[in-house]
């Protein structure tokens, strides 16, 4: 079940915007003139089958789901629908791309969520009175009418819950100014057990915090932070600036650590394909994240309270396994780790499948003679050096972990008393 099984997906932002490939947000952010703005439709031509390649490539990074933009702020259409002209059927492609990737995600085994944006630029019943992600004025000719635009969207909502095989989660955009529940009501009637998020007309399932991470907290309700692989834009964008790995795992390693799922975007071009630099960046963060990936799924965040002298350490714990986060600036080779007292049966490297050394030792860090003589866990030999381009995360596997963490969590109780 997603947000239990499917942990990582990958978001996929596409539409005619990519012809011009400046930004998502383009007619908007640059004030183009309706007029101008839909030419993009007449050059947006994607190669046969283009999306075979990005889900081949979401399946290797070990992604489980796609989140798919069926229409953005512009109002273009992504499939075949019978509500406007101003679709993917209308242009020299001429084929349902939707369909494209419903099927494609059965091939590779993947689950499929929509995007769905609740400003329209182009439908003239849409409501655009100014505000956040909608236009300062309403397009010559418009006619904004919000119970006839709520109207277009249920009628689409009916061609893509009904259409395109099963929908696991709505991911709606930008909420409006006027609520109603019965927005989401409706599209529950279409999907039962569809997953809803929290941007549209009424309280949803799950938050979407975006570019951004919640620092030193557990996730208590369901989560699906988002980021992209370019810094400037959601779809495709010419000259891009490409965010580092290594920030890319960070994200990764904090939001899911902390019982979040994860989905990391791409924007193919007019022709249906990724930049080089994208795929380098599905490539290496995906097989990081395989590696490392037993960590996060039926893992849960645990508190310790560990003295290590290192800030946001973080530790996740499934059956009798402890998995130690290390921050992305590893600072040593070592990790002194009290309260922790007993030696682990095994200490690994995710990264690397390699054992660890560990010890209990009396560190300096704690040891003084005078007050708390407790030898503690000590690892040695972490090579932080060799992974310097990756989170680092290690499994320490424990005999009766359980009665274990109840000592531990006792003893920290007793010194914060």
């Amino acid at each position: 079940m997603l947000f239990q099984d499917e942990r990582f997906g990958m978001f996929v932002h596409w539409g005619i915007y990519a012809v011009g490939g400046w930004h998502e947000q383009e007619q908007w952010r640059k004030s183009v003139p309706k007029e101008e703005y839909i030419k993009y439709a007449e050059g947006f031509c994607p190669e046969e089958n283009s999306p075979d390649e990005w889900l081949e490539l979401a399946k290797n990074a070990g992604m489980e789901y796609v989140v798919f933009t069926t229409k953005h702020h512009d109002g273009f259409c992504m499939w075949d629908t019978k509500y406007t002209d101003y679709n993917i059927m209308h242009t020299p492609y001429g084929k349902d791309l939707l369909k494209e990737v419903s099927e494609g995600c059965k091939k590779y085994g993947l689950k499929l969520g929509l995007y769905y944006s609740v400003p329209d630029w182009n439908y003239k019943h849409s409501v655009n009175f100014g505000g956040d992600h909608q236009l300062k004025k309403p397009n010559p000719g418009d006619e904004p009418n919000e119970e006839l635009y709520k109207t277009y969207i249920k009628n689409q909502m009916t061609e893509l819950l009904s259409d395109y095989g099963k929908i696991d989660a709505l991911f709606w955009d930008i909420p409006p100014y006027n609520k109603d529940a019965s927005m989401n009501e409706f599209v529950r009637s279409l999907a039962p057990g569809i997953f809803i998020n929290d941007r549209g007309y009424s309280k949803g399932d799950y938050s979407t915090p975006e570019r951004s991470i919640p620092k030193n907290k557990a996730f208590t309700t369901l989560t699906e932070a988002c980021q992209s692989v370019g810094r400037q834009s959601w779809g495709y964008r010419k000259n891009e600036d490409y965010l580092s790995h290594k920030l890319l795992m960070a994200s990764i390693d904090s939001v899911m650590s902390k019982g979040g799922n994860y989905l990391l975007n791409v924007g193919p071009d007019a022709k249906g394909h990724l930049t080089e630099e994208a795929k380098e960046s599905l490539r290496v963060v995906g097989d990081w994240f395989c590696r490392v990936s037993e960590s996060y799924k039926g893992a849960k965040l645990v508190d310790l309270g560990l003295s290590t002298h290192i800030n946001d350490f973080l530790v996740t714990k499934k059956d009798n396994n402890l998995y130690f986060h290390l921050p992305p600036l590893a600072e040593s080779s070592g990790l002194a780790l009290k309260p922790i007292d007993v030696l682990p049966e095994e200490v690994v490297v995710l990264n690397t499948g390699e054992t660890v050394s560990s010890e209990l030792e009396y560190m300096p860090f704690y040891y003084d003679g005078l007050g708390d003589q407790t030898p503690y866990l000590h690892l040695m030999g972490i090579p932080v050096n060799r992974l310097v381009g990756e989170v680092i995360v290690i499994r320490a596997t424990f005999p009766d972990l359980d009665e274990l963490l109840k000592k531990w969590n006792a003893e920290q109780s007793e010194l914060i008393l």
